[in-house]
């Protein structure tokens, strides 16, 4: 069979299908970073063309993320009910209506009801394309595939910056309503495409569905006797009985999400409550220090420390775009390697100083009554130096932490938990910036998120454990032991080592 190879290391025909499932989950997660990038430019035009205010300009920025927080919330348990896949294609099908109501936007009020809607769509894709990543990927891969939603938010955000450039000369009627109603066309694709992907394999030991489970891992794993193992763990985590080698058994009492909210909220383990402490406390932590600030309100951000030309503000942009979309290709390569837990203190570490540079030059720009040179590259290399560091760790750190380190009954709905409270925190930074900075001045605003940083560090630092290498059936010993990992991971690589060459330790005893 394909992907069958002789090594611990997935063959090439295993690692491509892995791959290739991975990347079409994430797909969605490019129109979410295209609508949050082309929006940073549109609102230049909109405001203008619609006549409205800051505040309702606010309000438009953010309201997309507090709609993607009800989607998230709800986004869980109907993955846990029709399964990963389809809860894909019904987030490309509510995407595209918001799309196409924003691509219309005749007025405010059809404008805002497009955003809301396709928040929704966004909510659901943000909480299932990690999720499913993680469910089909291997212990040495899963960093990988698992930041590949990261990876395409960030090229989304890249396609957004380069449209508004692009587009800017189109009369005014026309120009921003393209930026927004363009992306309708590939939600659409994207909703067709998912339909060839196979469903999480986990998701369908939940169902009972193990003949279909066992076929899926047999394609994503590099022989049969690893598929064979990671099926046992699935099925002791799901309650299956290990030993059962029906097609079809009865599907487990959870299999569509019974008492979860119970068992994480009301009555969790001491290991749960500290997987949800983390899971929670790191998406909060990667919008509370500013980044939907810096890459929603870019050019507001280039204005105040100098640039005035419309054209040189959205090019000086697509540069912030491309050095996001570099670093992140740079985390994801580095995710299986350095682990999880380096690059998130290195990241934030970085951002710290940074941020606390980027309120100085920002400061000093604007009580000075003339453009200061130096000034205005302080705060465009502390902009990017910002943006580098947030996307070499913490940006995709995060979503592929939180979605992995739930037990398998828990997974989809406390993930879901991680999106709200990520979205929640990202539509409050879009629609209180503006006012933020006229209350304490831009560069205050920013010392404001060094602040913040700063308290991310520590509590990175204390509660969240390292869980590179380590199977997603036993992360939950992790944090019950309150071990870093590396003890777990090594277990893994001695088990993995023998079903890849079963008589290594009788060699191992003759030396």
């Amino acid at each position: 069979m394909e992907g069958h190879g002789e090594s611990g290391v997935l063959s090439r025909g295993a690692k491509t299908y892995a791959f290739a499932c991975a990347i079409i989950a994430s797909i969605i997660s490019i129109l979410m970073g295209y609508d949050t990038g082309v929006m940073s430019g549109a609102m230049l035009f909109m405001k203008e063309d619609l006549n409205i205010q800051d505040e309702q300009v606010e309000v438009l920025a953010g309201i997309m993320n507090i709609c993607a927080l009800v989607g998230s919330l709800t986004a869980g348990r109907l993955s846990d009910w029709i399964g990963r896949r389809y809860t894909i294609v019904v987030a490309s099908i509510i995407f595209f209506v918001g799309a196409v109501l924003m691509g219309l936007g005749l007025n405010y009020g059809m404008l805002f009801s497009g955003r809301c809607i396709a928040g929704v769509g966004v909510g659901y894709a943000l909480m299932v394309a990690p999720v499913y990543s993680a469910e089909i990927s291997s212990p040495s891969s899963r960093g990988f595939l698992t930041s590949l939603p990261e990876i395409c938010i960030s090229a989304g955000i890249l396609l957004g910056y380069v449209a508004n450039y692009f587009l800017r000369h189109l009369p005014l009627k026309y120009g921003w309503r393209l930026m927004l109603g363009i992306a309708a066309v590939p939600s659409v694709m994207l909703a067709v495409g998912i339909l060839a992907m196979p469903e999480s394999p986990r998701w369908l030991v939940m169902q009972g569905r193990l003949r279909d489970a066992r076929e899926v891992l047999l394609r994503v794993s590099n022989t049969k006797e690893e598929a064979e193992l990671r099926l046992r763990e699935i099925k002791a985590a799901a309650g299956v009985d290990e030993s059962c080698t029906d097609d079809v058994v009865e599907p487990v009492a959870t299999h569509r999400g019974e008492g979860v909210w119970k068992e994480l909220l009301l009555r969790p383990t001491p290991a749960v409550r500290r997987i949800l402490i983390a899971a929670l406390g790191i998406h909060f932590f990667e919008h509370a220090t500013g980044i939907e600030a810096v890459v929603l309100y870019t050019p507001r951000i280039f204005k105040k420390a100098g640039i005035s030309s419309r054209s040189k503000l959205l090019f000086v942009t697509m540069g912030m775009g491309v050095t996001k979309t570099a670093f992140i290709l740079v985390a994801t390569f580095l995710l299986d390697k350095v682990g999880r837990r380096p690059l998130l203190l290195t990241s934030v570490a970085g951002m710290i100083l940074s941020l606390s540079s980027l309120g100085f030059g920002l400061t000093m720009a604007d009580h000075s009554q003339q453009t200061l040179p130096w000034a205005l590259g302080l705060c465009i290399a502390s902009l990017l130096f910002f943006v580098a560091f947030f996307s070499v760790g913490l940006a995709p750190v995060t979503w592929v932490y939180s979605s992995e380190i739930f037990p398998l009954r828990l997974r989809a709905q406390g993930a879901s938990m991680g999106v709200a409270v990520n979205r929640l925190m990202n539509g409050t930074v879009s629609m209180t910036f503006i006012s933020l900075y006229k209350a304490i001045t831009i560069g205050g605003a920013f010392f404001l998120f060094a602040g913040i940083a700063i308290l991310a560090w520590i509590f990175f630092f204390f509660c969240c454990p390292e869980t590179k290498g380590v199977s997603l059936e036993r992360i939950e010993e992790v944090f019950s032991k309150g071990c870093d990992g590396s003890s777990v991971a090594e277990d893994e690589g001695v088990a993995m080592a023998n079903v890849a060459s079963p008589n290594a330790h009788l060699k191992s005893s003759k030396s």
